[in-house]
């Protein structure tokens, strides 16, 4: 089970608390440091000092760190033009030596788009099948050759499809509980499907019809991983658990109930119920950013629990 550490500045950090926690991850031994793409807080928290953008972030972390995967959950992508993202995404990979991964969403929180004057189209999920088909296939487009697309909201003519990304591939993620069309996309597209903040019952559903869709696509459904982003709140003890509970504004028992919360046996034990289910990677949704003792904690004795059975 891969552990990967996923962030939401946007509720408040800026880069050099992000840098810290980037960091951390890396030196913990966990598999990849994940940021959220918003641009506006959301809930009671203050977002102070204010957002920063995804992909600026992440060139910044490509430089400084040297082992961790780096990624979106997901790229909103109401934000940039599929052309421009991939030559976003394809630059960041070349300065990470080729450790990018790359999340795209259709963008949803429409309050962040009127604070700061993005469109927010009616039709995004048509806009998100072609971003896909533009952004892979500018990648895949052979060095010295062009790239054409003539669609309903995107047209790309003569395009030399530069730059490459360092990797080959650059791994694709999709994700989302849509019953139909979001299989039916990442069965085309993804390298790997992600569900946020779903029970284990809705999680099981939605891999099955990822899975189907593979095979309906002519697919093999074993070729996309599988995975889950969930909160972490572990403590040593019930006093730690709750006062990492307070600190994010939550409950303990609804956290134990929709996350990953409570000791660290407790945890791994739900870790496994999920591994049982097809998920071989597991998000987790980090709220306290200053607390990096809770990180080294789930090193310590969940990672560790799951890396030795």
């Amino acid at each position: 089970m891969d552990l990967r550490i996923f962030t939401e500045p946007q509720q408040g950090a800026d880069y050099d608390t992000l840098l810290a926690v980037a960091k951390a991850t890396e030196a913990l031994g966990f598999d990849a440091f994940f940021r959220s793409d918003h641009y506006l807080r959301m809930g009671s928290a203050d977002g102070l000092p204010g957002p920063t953008d995804a992909w600026i972030t992440l060139a910044g972390l490509a430089r400084e760190t040297s082992r961790i995967r780096l990624g979106t959950l997901m790229t909103a992508g109401t934000f940039r033009l599929p052309g421009v993202l991939a030559i976003q995404v394809a630059q960041v990979d070349q300065m990470s030596g080729g450790r990018i991964e790359l999340g795209l969403g259709a963008g949803w929180f429409e309050d962040e788009h009127k604070a700061y004057g993005i469109p927010f189209p009616k039709e995004k999920s048509a806009r998100l099948e072609e971003q896909l088909a533009i952004v892979t296939g500018l990648w895949a487009t052979e060095t010295g050759k062009t790239f054409n697309h003539d669609g309903t909201y995107y047209q790309l003519t003569d395009s030399p499809a530069l730059p490459k990304p360092a990797q080959a591939k650059v791994p694709v993620l999709i994700g989302g509980h849509g019953a139909v069309r979001t299989p039916r996309l990442a069965a085309r597209y993804a390298d790997e499907f992600n569900i946020p903040f779903a029970s284990l019952a809705d999680s099981e559903r939605q891999f099955g019809r990822v899975r189907a869709a593979a095979q309906t696509a002519g697919r093999s459904p074993d070729d996309l991983v599988y995975s889950n982003a969930l909160v972490v709140c572990v403590g040593k003890n019930d006093a730690e658990v709750a006062r990492r509970a307070a600190a994010i504004g939550r409950e303990v028992e609804e956290l134990k109930a929709n996350g990953l919360a409570g000791s660290p046996a407790e945890v791994v034990e739900k870790i496994g119920a999920y591994e049982a289910i097809g998920s071989s990677r597991i998000y987790l949704q980090v709220l306290d950013l200053d607390d990096l003792d809770h990180l080294e904690l789930i090193s310590s004795q969940v990672q560790s629990q799951l890396n030795g059975a």
